[in-house]
């Protein structure tokens, strides 16, 4: 029964982050076509946007922060390989949980120092100081749900690693597509 509980709420943060990870990948092209339309503007229309530049850094902030449970969940975080790949399986598993435990130290401040930003920003109505001077408290919204987000999925991570230093086994089995990006195909 606990190892069902845990397995399932592994596999529903899996496939959470992996929705919003894929979903915030069309923010990419979202950004190459604002930035496209600012030049196309400034240097053929002579007429320069006031938004884009705005626009365009609120997209990256967006795409960075709520990427980063996807690359967590993907192991595309760096390690510090000297020490890495050169430690069995088991170390690396309990280099997993020293970092991880320190990850959500790191994000659960974010998220309560977000949370203050949030609502300072609704409360006095903060905008961003420039030209067109869009509002911020949206921008705080996102560090709370991204660094959330990965709070979840790192959590996944140690019930993983710790299901298996225990047990010898996974708990989530790896699943072909994550089989293959493991292998770099």
């Amino acid at each position: 029964m606990f190892t069902s509980t845990l397995r399932l709420y592994c596999t529903a943060v899996q496939r959470l982050v992996a929705f919003i990870g894929r979903g915030v990948s069309i923010l990419m092209p979202m950004i190459a076509l604002v930035i496209a339309f600012e030049v196309f503007a400034r240097y053929f229309l002579n007429k320069p946007t006031i938004w884009a530049y705005d626009l365009s850094l609120f997209l990256s902030g967006y795409l960075a922060a709520l990427g980063g449970a996807y690359a967590q969940q993907r192991k595309a975080h760096i390690n510090v390989d000297i020490l890495y790949l050169s430690v069995s399986a088991n170390v690396k598993r309990i280099f997993h949980l020293v970092s991880g435990a320190l990850a959500i130290f790191f994000m659960a401040v974010v998220v309560l120092v977000s949370i203050d930003k949030f609502n300072e920003a609704l409360n006095f109505n903060y905008r961003r100081m420039s030209e067109w001077a869009p509002p911020m408290h949206h921008f705080w919204m996102m560090l709370i749900v991204a660094c959330s987000l990965l709070i979840l999925q790192i959590i996944s991570d140690i019930i993983n690693d710790l299901y298996h230093l225990v047990t010898g086994r996974d708990l989530v089995p790896v699943s072909d597509e994550d089989a293959e990006d493991d292998n770099g195909n």
